[in-house]
């Protein structure tokens, strides 16, 4: 255990109250608390022109199934769940994580397969882009990632998880409006789309962790 009285640590009786219409009606997955720091580590992708031409057509045709769906303004793939870090537990997670993952080079994944998931408790659904190739990978970084949720506690990383990339969202479970004939137009447009298979070729550089408003970085080698 901490000494108490370290930055971010309230009365233990302190919290905050949350507002899901200030999330776009999302809820969270746990309570905010002062001194709880919502952690997530993922794999970051800069959207690129040609990029966002290709999400503009998929959710304005997806829109004619779920006219709620907003596009992700930032996209990236994940290697964590959202986990809870104490404020003085994020200096030495993140220094088990850059040792961790100091050995990694960088790689390639595909990201070309269009999927609809659902979060854990079925209030939010996406629609995403699945890894196809480099699937070997990402197990190995997630590998590192779980030992050091672990060493803290943690929830680690979903059972045979599937990589992918979140292009939009909408609020509740609308997975079976998505799925089906919506998905195969989905997939058609990528698969058609000029470059596509360039495109969907992602060079990973670096990965980060974000802990509340603090970001750390790791350069893969």
């Amino acid at each position: 255990p901490a000494p108490s009285g370290l930055p971010g640590d309230p009365d233990p009786e302190e919290a905050v109250s949350d507002d899901s219409a200030r999330h776009g009606g999302r809820v969270r997955g746990f309570p905010h608390e002062r001194g709880n720091w919502a952690t997530h580590v993922y794999l970051p992708y800069v959207a690129q022109e040609e990029f966002l031409e290709l999400l503009e057509l998929l959710v304005s045709r997806a829109r004619t199934y779920v006219p709620s769906l907003a596009a992700m303004e930032e996209f990236h793939l994940s290697l964590s769940q959202c986990v809870v870090l104490r404020y003085h537990w994020i200096d030495p997670f993140v220094r088990s994580l850059r040792e961790r993952l100091s050995a990694f080079h960088r790689f390639f994944c595909v990201a070309d397969q269009v999927k609809v998931y659902t979060n854990q408790n079925k209030t939010r659904t996406f629609i995403g882009l699945e890894v196809s190739a480099g699937h070997f990978q990402l197990l190995e970084l997630v590998s590192e990632v779980d030992r050091v949720l672990e060493e803290f506690d943690l929830p680690t990383f979903y059972k045979d998880p599937s990589f992918h990339i979140s292009l939009a969202w909408c609020v509740g479970d609308l997975s079976g409006k998505l799925e089906g004939q919506c998905l195969r137009e989905l997939q058609d447009i990528v698969d058609e789309f000029e470059d596509s298979a360039l495109l969907l070729r992602v060079q990973w550089e670096q990965i980060r962790c974000k802990s509340g408003n603090k970001y750390f970085f790791f350069p893969l080698r």
